[in-house]
């Protein structure tokens, strides 16, 4: 007897983060930036809170620029709940960062203010990062 086909459905899963950062590892936007050391996932919150930190810092002056976005659903089941009946609902979302790839970008502001503004927001990032600065900025 025949099998009738079956509809394919695609669930996002966590996936490896192997290799560096195809794309996003010059800076595009900003004099100064914050790079990744090794590869992680970003919360959403951890984004917002290091962007609160940076922006706090430098008293609202200059810019700053995000060049993550958290587009991954982490999912997350119940407690208490038995094994099977699916996948859980979407928990938080995340950002994958993986190394070599630019997380804030910061202009108009002096160097010392971006350096310390970039440096408390890196404190609020799971990864280790490094203070970078664009080729063509003159002191």
């Amino acid at each position: 007897m025949l099998q009738p086909k079956r509809a394919k459905f695609r669930k996002a899963q966590k996936g490896r983060m192997k290799g560096i950062s195809q794309r996003g590892s010059q800076l595009s936007n900003g004099m100064f930036g914050i790079k990744s050391l090794d590869s992680k996932f970003v919360t959403s919150r951890q984004i917002e809170a290091a962007r609160i930190a940076a922006t706090r810092y430098m008293k609202r002056e200059g810019q700053l620029w995000i060049k993550i976005f958290p587009d991954k659903p982490i999912t997350k089941k119940p407690l208490e709940v038995r094994m099977g009946k699916g996948k859980g609902a979407p928990e938080y979302f995340v950002a994958v960062v993986k190394p070599g790839r630019i997380m804030f970008e910061i202009a108009g502001v002096p160097i010392d203010i971006a350096k310390e503004a970039l440096r408390l927001a890196a404190q609020k990032l799971p990864v280790k990062t490094k203070f970078i600065i664009a080729r063509d900025f003159q002191a």
